[in-house]
């Protein structure tokens, strides 16, 4: 199959409306995080460790894949979640080398409460979501 070398203006119009779902789901995300006293990049970290798919182990070097940041950036989070006692590191069992973040008890609290909320707000915003996805997909480019 050939890609498209245009689109139509429909299909920018889809791509268009695609990304302002988007980018109005991440704004309330943004702002429920700053609500809770967590900046949103903190906020996406807490979700990365807890969310880490299986067989996956919360490395600085994961989490800064996962968050698409280079390793330095995710220090520079991962310090400011441990002065606010929201992580720990811990030294891993396997490799003495390896450091591992952990969520302390503060730190499951605030991201249990951020996720409750974006999981009600992703309900309420999943029918727009969807259209949009469905738009682009049906889209005949």
């Amino acid at each position: 199959m050939t890609p498209a070398r245009d689109l139509s203006l429909a299909s920018y119009r889809h791509l268009a409306e695609f990304r302002h779902q988007i980018r109005k789901f991440i704004r309330y995300s943004e702002d429920a995080a700053r609500a809770h006293g967590t900046e949103p990049q903190q906020h996406q970290l807490l979700l990365a460790i807890k969310g880490l798919p299986a067989g996956k182990l919360p490395t600085i070097s994961e989490l800064a894949d996962r968050l698409q940041i280079r390793h330095h950036s995710a220090v520079e989070l991962i310090n400011r979640l441990a002065d606010h006692g929201a992580v720990i590191r811990e030294t891993a069992a396997e490799d003495r080398r390896e450091v591992l973040i952990r969520l302390t008890p503060a730190g499951e609290r605030t991201l249990r409460a951020l996720s409750l909320e974006h999981r009600n707000e992703l309900r309420k915003a999943a029918p727009q979501l969807m259209k949009a996805l469905d738009s682009i997909m049906k889209g005949s480019d």
